[in-house]
């Protein structure tokens, strides 16, 4: 498996598929995931494909410059089949040298909880926001303990992002 910068067409038509199969909430169609992926492309955003022995997308990882010290990483997506086999650890990686060779300071990311993978997922968060955030555990193999391990903080949380009960958790990580 090696990581390269998504440019060509075979590679961009192979992650809009595995988006489309993997972000069901988000990307609704396979031409939304095609439109999605295109669009990292061809704008100065970071876009970078893992791929297997036989040139086959597996893994994306995208990301935009949002403040002069700070990257958004959006999104982040492995293949079913090839999940757990550090595929989305090696995606970060690079995605952190990109950042760092384009003088980032910061990545930031948000998780959303939309199916109760977490322990502040279907409840009122409010008041004291941050003392459940402090108190979170992972239910149901949510993603944030994937970023945990690959050195991102939980930093903060959108109560009821995508609905009453369906936060978004984001999570930073220090670069340089």
């Amino acid at each position: 498996m090696k990581v390269i910068n998504l440019k060509d067409e075979k590679h961009i038509k192979q992650i809009a598929s595995i988006l489309y199969d993997n972000f069901e909430n988000w990307i609704t169609a396979y031409d939304k995931g095609l439109e999605a992926v295109k669009k990292t492309v061809a704008t100065e955003k970071i876009s970078l494909a893992a791929v297997d022995e036989n040139d086959s997308a597996i893994g994306w990882v995208s990301g935009i410059h949002e403040y002069p010290a700070a990257w958004e990483l959006h999104p982040l997506v492995v293949s079913k089949e090839y999940r757990y086999k550090g595929v989305g650890t090696m995606l970060v990686k690079k995605f952190e040298e990109e950042v760092k060779n384009r003088n980032g300071k910061i990545i930031f990311l948000g998780t959303d909880d939309e199916n109760g993978a977490t322990s502040i997922s279907g409840i009122d968060l409010f008041p004291n926001v941050l003392e459940k955030l402090k108190e979170i555990k992972n239910i149901n193999a949510h993603p944030f303990e994937f970023y945990l391990k690959n050195g991102f903080e939980v930093t903060g949380i959108i109560p009821d992002a995508n609905g009453f009960g369906k936060p978004d958790i984001i999570m930073c990580k220090r670069v340089e």
